[in-house]
């Protein structure tokens, strides 16, 4: 397909930015294959019908959490990739204008489509968004809903929560210049989900309809903040901003969380523990220490829901036993420590294009669903193998044909669109540095007549020509 080839090309061309030894297409290609395993492994898990035609299919959940395992090979792969791209760019702003033109674009869509094409009794936005419009809006629009007490517009955003708050610490540290400190984070985070995992407040600024205002006002002022400082592009300035980000999530994940604290505390040490193994790939980090620390890691995520997803707990991880958090957890690990033993190696074709259009998938794959379960309101289950078969083959068509015009139509266009903004942006501040360098040469010369004297005793020859050590 052409549409590989090119996304071949592009990987080829952000491979030799990193300096690989490997393809590109190889060294990328298993995580869009990643990428891929993971969406439909959340897309499968949300339809719940396959689960139903196979005999004791609807006990798998309970052993082994197929959302829950997406997720945490989505975070590994988060983890794995964005601090890299941020040390690759070296440059914040840039790394922040690149996440927004990314992650935006396809939640508006699939929000303003959502409203506008499902009936209110099949629609996937949450009740609660209908009720509180403006506090809704504001809350996700920042995409850190999830620990402001305002239920996620569509469920699956839960995750860009997470996403967006390991943003914020990524950048900090980037910042501060602590980038490479992945492995001890990763442990602490493991050890404070081990410790106090059951024990650690929820919810505790966000209490009722008043306070969540409050904290909403609060977190949108900080981070409009924070987002202005950075966009100047100034050093001192985008320190200050990337700190106020970094002391925002820390703040949230700790008072605020809506999941229960180990799962909070075990999502980022998990994608500290994908950054670990990037940083190990590419020999920023002893073997022993990034083995050692991802070993506790696992072993902490696995512990965690033996101790801890159990009563209250589960409602808050949406899942069915401790089992399903347990080897859902260590299933994802397995999954990318296999992917990347075989990163070198080069994935099917189209396992790669599912990875490209993961995002998408990812997003739309609920209102598929309840637009489905619309068109076919009123009538009987399928029951024939074929019948369901049919059922089956044209959801799963349906979703990748949409995800990817999507891909295609939105993320695409929007990506490049940020990369022109970002070089318009770049180009304004050059032609600034440069005239603000002549405007102090010229108050240095205006301040100084014994150099403006010289300047006019030189011959004509030398004031045009090449200048002198």
């Amino acid at each position: 397909m052409n549409l590989t080839k090119r996304s071949s090309a592009r990987r080829a061309a952000r491979g030799a930015a990193e300096g690989g030894t490997s393809s590109a297409a190889a060294r990328l290609g298993w995580l869009d294959a990643l990428r891929g395993i993971a969406a439909l492994s959340v897309a499968m898990y949300h339809l719940a019908l396959p689960f139903y035609w196979v005999p004791h299919g609807t006990r798998v959940p309970y052993y082994l959490d197929p959302g829950i395992f997406g997720v945490v090979l989505f975070f590994l792969v988060s983890g794995y990739i964005i601090p890299a791209s941020l040390e690759r760019r070296g440059d914040i702003r840039a790394f922040w204008v690149g996440r927004i033109f990314r992650i935006y674009p396809v939640v508006i869509l699939t929000v303003v489509a959502s409203l506008l094409i499902l009936p209110r009794g099949h629609t996937v936005i949450a009740d609660w968004g209908f009720q509180h419009g403006l506090l809704s809006l504001v809350g996700n629009g920042l995409m850190i809903q999830d620990l402001m007490g305002i239920p996620n517009v569509i469920g699956v955003m839960w995750t860009l929560t997470y996403e967006m708050v390991f943003y914020y610490f990524v950048t900090a540290l980037f910042a501060l210049g602590w980038h490479r400190k992945s492995a001890p984070i990763a442990v602490g985070f493991a050890a404070v989900a081990l410790l106090l995992g059951g024990w650690l407040a929820l919810g505790t600024i966000s209490v009722n309809l008043t306070s969540t205002r409050h904290l909403v006002v609060a977190c949108a002022t900080i981070v409009l903040m924070a987002m202005a400082c950075i966009m100047t592009g100034k050093p001192a300035l985008t320190r200050t901003g990337a700190v106020l980000l970094g002391g925002l999530g820390l703040l949230l994940i700790t008072l605020n969380s809506r999941a229960a604290a180990f799962e909070t505390m075990m999502i980022f040490a998990t994608m500290f523990s994908g950054t670990v193994l990037y940083r190990l790939e590419h020999r920023q980090i002893e073997r022993a220490q990034a083995l050692l620390s991802c070993a506790f890691v696992v072993a902490c995520g696995f512990l965690v829901g033996y101790l801890y997803n159990r009563g209250p707990a589960l409602s808050r991880t949406w899942s069915e036993s401790w089992m399903a958090w347990s080897f859902a957890y260590a299933g994802a690990w397995a999954v990318f420590a296999v992917g990347m033993l075989l990163r070198k190696r080069r994935f099917p074709r189209w396992l790669s294009w599912l990875g490209a259009i993961s995002y998408s998938l990812y997003l739309l794959h609920n209102p598929v669903i309840h637009g489905m379960k619309w068109l076919l309101e009123g009538r009987a289950p399928f029951e024939s193998w074929t019948g369901r078969f049919v059922q089956f083959g044209v959801f799963t068509a349906v979703l990748l044909l949409l995800s990817y015009l999507t891909y295609r139509l939105v993320e695409l266009p929007f990506q490049n669109l940020g990369r022109r903004v970002l070089k318009a942006a770049t180009r304004s501040r050059s032609r600034d540095a440069v005239t603000a360098a002549q405007t102090d040469a010229q108050t240095d010369a205006q301040a100084d007549p014994a150099a403006d004297t010289h300047a006019d005793a030189q011959p004509p020859a030398e004031k045009v020509g090449a200048t002198t050590p």
